[in-house]
């Protein structure tokens, strides 16, 4: 009697492990730093939605697997990667060659490059006609020390701003003639805010990617169900839902492009 109890024990210490297993292999656990509007964020309900919630939805339902969304901070997104507490990360997560040393990704699907936005009434249209005119950018962003690098050769002042709101405020007001920033940002606040246009993409090479464990097959897996998604046009509908504009022609959302080495 003794050994029959050890025995359906272990069957069921067997059926337990085995079932853990199967559930973990049928979900995905995807790490995402909540509150990053329009990527990843929670709506009125209290739902996670954004273009990113979106597309690894998308990509889940296709392999046949069930999404577990684990809020995670930026900063911890990669340490929760590497050591598999959770299997993918998106965040709007640019992929360097310093990051590819330790993390894999999946193709690009945004080309997150800085951008010239102007009043929806303006006439201009391109930063090289912006000599003697006046643009805004948040102190200390990444727009700002593009506006720095190219002053000389474009000719405008610049502006400073702490925040969105207050620039935007003056751009629609004719305060300054237009606004260097993140052009997901400023697509984004057009399309709901509205009252003033994207006019140019200003290109630094930066592009968002999914992350993933050193070397994962799952990174393998994403990146072809990218090309496929790419190919019959969702990721290009995506884009028009979040931004309010289909993506621009040769850049990472419309075309298909190689895992980054």
């Amino acid at each position: 009697m003794k050994r029959m109890k050890t025995a359906l024990g272990g069957l069921l210490l067997v059926s337990l492990v085995l079932g853990a297993s199967a559930h973990a292999q049928d979900t995905i656990n995807v790490g995402a730093n909540i509150g990053n509007v329009p990527w990843e964020f929670q709506d009125a309900s209290g739902a996670n939605v954004g273009f990113e919630i979106d597309l690894v939805n998308e990509i889940a339902k296709n392999l046949g697997k069930k999404v577990n969304i684990v809020n995670t901070p930026f900063n911890g997104l990669f340490a929760a990667v590497q050591s598999g507490r959770i299997d993918v990360a998106i965040s709007s997560i640019t992929i360097t060659k310093k990051r590819l040393e330790t993390v894999s990704f999946a193709q690009p699907y945004y080309d997150s490059d800085q951008s010239l936005t102007v009043a929806s009434g303006s006439t201009l249209g391109k930063i090289n006609t912006f000599k003697g005119k006046t643009v805004g950018v948040d102190t200390g962003s990444t727009g700002a020390m593009w506006a720095t690098t190219h002053q000389a050769q474009y000719g405008y002042t610049i502006r400073e701003y702490t925040g969105l709101n207050p620039a935007m405020l003056d751009l629609k007001a004719g305060r300054i003639d237009g606004y260097i920033s993140d052009i997901p940002a400023l697509l984004y606040y057009a399309k709901v805010t509205g009252g003033v246009k994207v006019v140019e993409r200003l290109k630094t090479g930066e592009q968002y990617g999914m992350m993933f464990a050193k070397d994962n097959a799952l990174a393998m897996q994403f990146n072809t169900q990218l090309d496929a998604l790419k190919k019959n046009g969702y990721v290009a509908k995506l884009h028009q839902k979040w931004f309010g504009v289909l993506p621009e022609k040769g850049t990472s959302t419309a075309t298909v492009l190689p895992m980054p080495k």
